[in-house]
């Protein structure tokens, strides 16, 4: 399970630029004027072979200002989901009033918590690094966010407090799958009828789900474990502090997930964002299953079913490999009809192929539609070779990448397709110029 990992401290010390070197983007804004991270914001980040997520968050102050209740709150729901915290502070202010605030909240975290001294730029700012001894937070860690001094050291020290990976109590061949949409699309329900035990609340109130919950079964002989998440709105209709959180645990699902199901109320039809949505399963490379629930509410024809699928893949074109399944949740109707996808979709997302047998779908795919003149030059393709699995991924050798336009890798993808049975799973193909 991906550790989440707090950036705190009071406002203008540098938290978004921290943010931004660690993750390697510029996704937080930065600037000199205090507050403009009002909200908390998400990325990934790896070290050493480490995954976790990174939240920056806004500046806890004392002062009364436009927004600082909402970013205090704001922060201490991070705070209070993070499983360590970076408690960064400015070596040219020395410790303030609001560093002592922010201290006091972390007092009552019980978090692990790594007291970091921004703006280090030059060693001789060293020596004010022990006046930051009085926070009580240990050894504080020199760092310079602008120019990425002491950022190794800070990373070496926020690693060390993460703890073992839930995923490995697992038997080996376990199905993690996880539940997405929107809120109240039925997740909860199709999880309880799922394990066939109440295990998670079911209602109507949206939002009810605020967690992620893990629960173990087997199923002809088969280990699972369904992992139900709060869920999901687009960005910029979150209003709730909590649920705004939600949206991060739902993520860390997908990532812990090798299957992916997810959710559309065949009540209220496609709304606008469930792709936003859907988008989490192409962006995380996950196994996918599309599931239409509360199938048995509305009215239908001959052409009702027809016409869903036409809609789904027309909305969730970067989902065309996904099976489609309808079911009804809450009347158990069709839900066994899933466990098939759900295990072909894993199977497929695991799937080795032969060098040899790889070799020759590339041979006849190339014979049949031989690729034309681009930029200057015609491709030459030289043999392919599958690089990992979750998702399938193939490496494809040519002369030239520059002569291989994008239409002929998705004409080439489409042959693996329909070569080898790839339902349920992207695949993902790269070429390389042979030297």
């Amino acid at each position: 399970m991906p550790v989440k990992v707090a950036i705190v401290g009071r406002a203008n010390v540098g938290k978004s630029t921290l943010f931004n070197r660690i993750i390697g983007e510029r996704l937080s804004i930065t600037d000199d004027q205090p507050g403009v991270t009002r909200d908390r914001i998400y990325g990934r980040a790896s070290w050493l072979g480490k995954d976790f997520s990174l939240i920056d968050t806004g500046g806890i102050e004392i002062k009364d200002a436009p927004f600082l209740t909402e970013i205090r709150a704001q922060a201490e729901i991070a705070i209070n989901e993070a499983d360590v915290v970076v408690f960064l502070t400015d070596c040219r202010n020395g410790i303030t009033v609001e560093d002592e605030e922010v201290a006091k909240i972390l007092y009552k975290s019980n978090k692990p918590v790594i007291l970091a001294v921004n703006k280090v730029d030059d060693a001789k700012y060293l020596d004010m690094l022990y006046e930051f001894y009085a926070l009580g937070f240990g050894d504080p860690i020199g760092v310079s966010s602008a120019h990425g001094i002491g950022i190794g050291d800070l990373l070496d020290k926020i690693i060390s407090y993460f703890p073992g990976d839930i995923d490995s109590n697992y038997p080996e061949g376990t199905i993690k799958f996880c539940l997405i949409g929107c809120p109240n699309v039925g997740k909860s329900s199709l999880a309880n009828t799922l394990i066939g035990d109440n295990r998670s609340i079911v209602s109507n109130i949206a939002g009810t789900t605020r967690d992620s919950i893990d629960t173990v079964f087997k199923k002809d002989g088969v280990n699972y474990v369904v992992i139900d998440t709060a869920g999901i709105r687009k960005r910029g209709k979150v209003y709730e502090n909590a649920e705004k959180y939600s949206v991060l645990r739902a993520i860390s699902a997908v990532e812990r997930s090798n299957v992916v199901l997810f959710l559309l109320d065949a009540e209220k039809g496609i709304i606008e964002q469930d792709a936003h949505v859907a988008s989490y399963i192409e962006e995380y490379g996950r196994a996918g299953v599309i599931v239409v629930n509360k199938w048995d509410a509305i009215e239908k024809d001959n052409n009702t079913m027809n016409k869903w699928v036409d809609d789904i893949r027309e909305t969730f074109k970067f989902l065309r490999f996904a099976p489609i399944c309808f079911i009804s949740a809450k009347d158990n109707k069709r839900v066994q009809t899933l466990f098939p996808e759900i295990k072909r979709a894993y199977e497929n997302h695991n799937k080795r192929l032969s060098t040899s047998v790889l070799n020759d779908c590339l041979a006849e795919a190339v014979a049949m539609n031989p690729p034309q003149n681009y930029n200057k030059g015609k491709a030459r393709f030289y043999y392919a070779t599958q690089m990992g699995v979750e998702p399938p991924t193939f490496i494809i050798f040519v002369n030239d990448t520059e002569y291989v336009h994008f239409s002929y890798v998705r004409y080439l993808e489409n042959c693996f397709r329909e070569a080898f049975d790839f339902t349920g799973t992207p695949i993902k193909l790269f070429l390389r110029k042979r030297d």
